[in-house]
């Protein structure tokens, strides 16, 4: 089939300069850029429209909802026509057949649960191809969680890896990259990710040098360590000679904004070192995550039927509110850098419940007549620890100074769920609405590098990220002049405007403004 895009202002990707002109799609990979005079089964007048390649969201929650619903109409309905999974160091693959009931409870407040999906695939190579055989609205690629790895080969406990433990992690991580992952995640304030130390990482890491694969990493800090959890990221990348992707790059909380500068400095450092390093974010000055994390370290040992016992004694509570009040050195300590007030409950699973969805925790324990925390480890329990949060930690400025920097690609880290935050909807038409268009942070050709070519680089993708003769035909054609992400933290859910086409692998996905649903994308593998 042929596609010609007609008289549309071509942003390439590559940061050259935008020009008017004509793209020829033939099956799925672009034929011809320029002024062209041909015929074509299908003819897009994009006179008016900028013409981008396909968007890519370096950093995605939809690991299990995509087996159970694979069009990703959100995804695609902002531009997005390429999503990475398996971040924060837990996800889907690898699952050892005996954890999966234990896995199945830790991983829902992140990606979801379904009793639709066979859980017996063990391996990335057999979620992958579950994926492909059912078919996906968009391209997907995924990192390998070193949660998972460390699952596999130690379990759920709290303990130092032994010397035969790492072997077995490097083996594992060795066999999963080789089944098709980008690369390896972590996530250093969930369990069991949070049980590693330094030297785990690097050797785990040494691995995934050698399949030249990136390492995406929450860091064990985003708040009063950062600092000296970024050094030990850049001494990870040192070590290893991995490429370091700090996922949702940011710092945390009022009494930490002044550590800013210093963090970007720190970047500029490890650069000059020869050290790879980049980051992703999302355009909003509140992050979301499972509301668990406000729990210390010691509470999720063992999994979620542990940290649930642990809900059940007095003593417990006391010592869990003691450690929040009084922090643990090391530990990103929520309330502290966003406050109960700050904190904001967006999901739940319970009918009964549903009417807490949208309130803080001050709020929260006024409805419950307790005092917060007992009302917040109350819900916790009584939802099995699959519930999500919306909490402020930041500022406007802030937000411009990350998307400057030349680390920086764009993500949504969108979690799926009731009321999710409105990032899901909205991150990359919200930095070209108001980010580009209305405060003028950004060049449009800027924007877009960031948005395509930059994690497309930052990945490996081949063949994507670029409008270029020979690439995939992965293309976003928008009015920069209405769109608009239009969710908010109230209603998130409300796809953005002025999305006219989306076309992915030359199939024509959104059709001036209208969703086809068709399973246009592709499996990507290392």
């Amino acid at each position: 089939m042929k596609i010609l895009i007609k008289n549309g202002l071509i942003v390439d990707g590559s940061l050259n300069k935008p020009f008017i002109g004509d793209i020829l799609i033939e099956d799925n990979r672009i034929k011809k850029i320029g002024i062209i005079a041909e015929d074509a089964d299908e003819i897009v007048d994009a006179r008016e429209r900028v013409i981008s390649p396909g968007f890519i969201d370096t950093h995605s929650h939809s690991d299990t909802t995509i087996l159970v619903n694979p069009y990703n109409e959100i995804k695609i309905r902002q531009g997005i026509t390429t999503e990475i999974l398996g971040q924060d160091g837990r996800s889907m693959a690898p699952l050892p057949k005996k954890y999966i009931n234990q896995w199945r409870k830790i991983n829902a407040a992140f990606n979801g649960d379904s009793d639709e999906i066979d859980w017996s695939y063990e391996t990335t190579e057999n979620y992958l191809n579950m994926m492909k055989e059912k078919g996906v609205g968009l391209n997907q690629g995924y990192l390998v969680p070193h949660g998972n790895i460390r699952l596999e080969a130690i379990g759920l406990e709290d303990k130092k890896a032994s010397s035969s433990d790492l072997e077995k992690m490097k083996e594992i991580t060795r066999r999963e990259m080789k089944g098709g992952a980008l690369g390896l995640s972590t996530g250093l304030i969930y369990a069991p990710c949070v049980y590693a130390d330094t030297e785990e990482l690097i050797e785990i890491c040494k691995v995934v040098a050698e399949f030249n694969g990136i390492f995406a990493i929450h860091q064990r800090s985003e708040a009063d360590t950062i600092i000296e959890s970024m050094k030990e990221v850049i001494k990870i990348g040192r070590e290893s000679g991995v490429k370091i992707h700090f996922s949702h790059f940011k710092v945390c909380g009022k009494n930490n904004w002044k550590y800013l500068d210093e963090a970007f400095k720190l970047l500029e450092e490890a650069k000059k070192e020869g050290i790879r390093v980049s980051f992703d974010q999302y355009p909003y000055v509140a992050g979301s995550t499972s509301l668990g994390v406000i729990l210390p370290p010691w509470v999720h040992e063992g999994g979620t039927e542990k940290l649930l016992e642990r809900l059940e004694s007095k003593e417990n509570r006391e010592r869990i509110i003691k450690d929040i009040e009084n922090g643990i050195p090391g530990w990103d300590n929520f309330v502290d850098f966003a406050g109960l007030d700050q904190i904001f409950i967006t999901s739940v699973n319970k009918a009964k419940n549903k009417s807490l969805v949208g309130k803080n925790l001050i709020e929260l324990g006024e409805v419950k007549g307790k005092d917060p925390y007992n009302a917040t480890f109350d819900l916790i329990y009584d939802e099995g620890n699959s519930i999500n949060m919306v909490d402020f930690y930041g500022l406007e400025e802030h937000i411009i100074k990350i998307l400057r920097r030349p680390e920086h690609n764009l993500c949504t880290d969108g979690m799926p769920s009731d009321n999710p935050h409105p990032r899901l909807y909205g991150s990359f038409p919200r930095v070209l609405g108001k980010y580009v268009r209305e405060e003028k942070a950004l060049t449009l050709e800027e924007a877009i590098y960031k948005m395509t070519k930059k994690p497309a680089e930052t990945l490996k993708i081949k063949d994507r990220g670029e409008i270029k003769e020979g690439y995939f035909a992965d293309i976003v054609i928008f009015n920069l002049e209405k769109i608009a992400d239009k969710g908010t933290y109230v209603e998130p859910k409300q796809y953005p405007v002025g999305i006219d086409y989306v076309i992915i692998n030359g199939n024509i996905v959104i059709n001036n403004g209208e969703y086809n649903e068709i399973l246009a994308g592709s499996i990507l593998r290392s």
